[in-house]
């Protein structure tokens, strides 16, 4: 094996590209699979940070492509929905150096409350989208966005999935492909200024750039037919591919990079080329649809296939039009709770008191699961203040008292600032508690840091959001910090004299993730240390 090959996940491939593209900045909010592309960017060298949430960090990485900079900005699937207002308009505004969004896709999901299917994005904000099957394609087709990007200044969307993301296979790096451009300011009123009257042309240039790349993808590399049989053809992207070739080293494949704009003359051709043909494709049938709508006679796989993550297996029942019930998987572990962690007198007290609890997405979302049973609803980050309010004004007043708001640290900073606004703002009659479980860190996807923690990514020390100081600042009338560790008992009776007390009440229950506080504790002396011999 040739020592210039590594053996990488398709998470740090695609690191390791940023950093041969010359990528000046990446930013994004942590989520699972796709947050270790800016850690690993920033082990690499890469000046990468994490975002409050997906909005702002697609904002951020589009104002760096203002000035002629090259961007990332990762995240996972339902991030990408955090995101959609600045990426959807992005597309109009155009940028001047390169923007790459990232949007990791969790089928089955392993980590996610739902397995959307990104692809419609591109088609729907009308943005160049990139799928690799395989480490050295996300490493290649990193630097080929980058090219898309900066050739009709757009944004571009490279859309992995879990298996692409977390798998491990051979890379041959290239040397530095693209040299990095000289950053600059030019004014352009009515290109970047999305009032109706620039955004009309700007829908106009945004169809034109399309066109051009739909007959670009054409003739591109990104796209491949492999020589097969003619009895039967496939048609894939991403990891589908992979599947499909071991499923049927037969057929006749082409392969597709780049999916949106869809290369149809070149599908056409091939489905004519052979007898019967097949889309093989995770999710939804996106590709299946659009080829479709053509006029084109594909198969797409039975709507039974369109769940969960796709395997070599599963490929072979579709082509053999299998659509007898697939065996049960084989029963795990269920996740849960860990031994010593600080949420158990928490959902403990919430369980005794009876509280009607809206719930957020974290760790504490175990909370859910037997012993306690102590969640009601749980829809997306941030909302279960939103519900909580929206249950507490609903309900009778006996029951509406019964209404707990709970949200972690991470996932506060990410969207709960806004729902507590909503409390100030809008008060139930019977006041509302809310919640937020502080463990330093988060932790659900690898204990990586936030704005709340007072460490960048890298765990050097910045700016620290007091949470307590803006629940206060925003006007909240009771605010409470407490270990429920500490004193189990007396958290629950502080909690239940919160809800008793008809006010807009925040209580912070504030521990350490047991598995983050060893690291808290090295990166607070580090920065005790930096700050002494800074004053010396």
């Amino acid at each position: 094996m040739s020592v210039d090959r590594q053996l990488l996940s398709g998470n740090e491939a695609v690191a390791l590209a940023a950093l041969h593209c010359g990528i000046a900045l990446g930013t994004g909010y942590p989520g699972t699979p796709s947050t270790e592309i800016l850690e690993v960017f920033s082990e690499l060298g890469g000046r990468a940070q994490w975002a409050p949430n997906e909005k702002v960090a697609v904002e951020v990485a589009l104002g760096a492509a203002y000035a002629k900079a090259r961007a990332l900005a990762t995240m996972k699937h339902v991030g990408l929905n955090v995101a959609s207002d600045p990426f959807f308009t992005a597309a109009y505004t155009g940028i001047s150096g390169a923007l790459i969004v990232v949007s990791a896709d969790d089928p089955g999901m392993a980590s996610s409350q739902n397995e959307q299917d990104n692809r419609w994005y591109a088609a729907a904000a009308g943005v160049p989208m990139l799928e690799p099957s395989d480490s050295q394609e996300a490493y290649d087709f990193f630097a080929e966005a980058v090219r898309i990007s900066e050739r009709w200044r757009l944004p571009v969307l490279f859309r992995m999935t879990t298996r692409v993301c977390n798998s491990k296979t051979l890379v041959h790096p290239s040397m530095p492909v693209l040299p990095a451009p000289g950053t600059a300011f030019e004014r352009d009123i009515p290109g970047r200024v999305m009032i109706p009257a620039y955004a009309r042309a700007a829908h106009r240039r945004l169809r034109e750039k399309l066109t051009q790349i739909t007959e670009w993808n054409e003739t591109s590399a990104l796209n491949r037919r492999i020589a097969g049989e003619k009895a039967l053809g496939l048609i894939a992207s991403g990891i589908a591919y992979m599947h499909a070739r071991e499923a049927a080293p037969r057929a006749s494949v082409l392969k597709l990079g780049l999916t949106y704009p869809l290369p149809m003359r070149s599908i056409r051709s091939f489905v004519e080329s052979v007898e019967r043909c097949v889309v093989i494709e995770e999710g939804d049938p996106y590709l299946a649809e659009a080829i479709r709508a053509e006029g084109l006679a594909v198969e797409s796989k039975p709507p039974m296939y369109r769940f969960g993550e796709l395997t070599v297996g599963r490929v072979r029942r579709i082509l053999a039009r299998d659509e007898a019930p697939e065996p049960a998987p084989p029963r795990g572990k269920p996740p849960s709770l860990c031994p010593t962690c600080p949420y158990r007198p928490v959902f403990q007290a919430l369980k005794d008191l009876d509280c009607i609890v809206a719930g957020d997405i974290g760790c504490y979302t175990l909370g859910v699961l037997p012993p306690f049973e102590a969640m009601d609803t749980c829809v997306c980050m941030g909302a279960s203040l939103g519900v909580g309010l929206g249950l507490r004004h609903a309900l009778p007043p006996q029951e509406a008292r019964r209404v707990v708001s709970v949200i972690g640290d991470s996932t506060f900073v990410h969207s709960g600032i806004s729902g507590l606004v909503e409390m100030v703002y809008n008060p139930p009659t019977t006041g509302h508690v809310v919640l937020i479980l502080d463990n330093g860190t988060t932790a659900m996807t690898g204990r990586q840091e936030h704005p709340a923690t007072g460490r960048a990514l890298d765990h050097e020390p910045t700016g620290k959001l007091v949470i307590e100081d803006l629940a206060r600042a925003l006007g909240v009338e009771q605010v409470d910090v407490t270990d429920p560790a500490l004193n189990p008992d007396g958290f629950r009776t502080l909690l239940q004299d919160r809800l008793a007390s008809g006010k807009t009440s925040v209580v912070i229950a504030r521990r350490p993730c047991l598995l983050a506080a060893g690291a808290i504790k090295t990166y607070e002396r580090a920065a005790a240390e930096k700050c002494k011999e800074d004053a010396e």
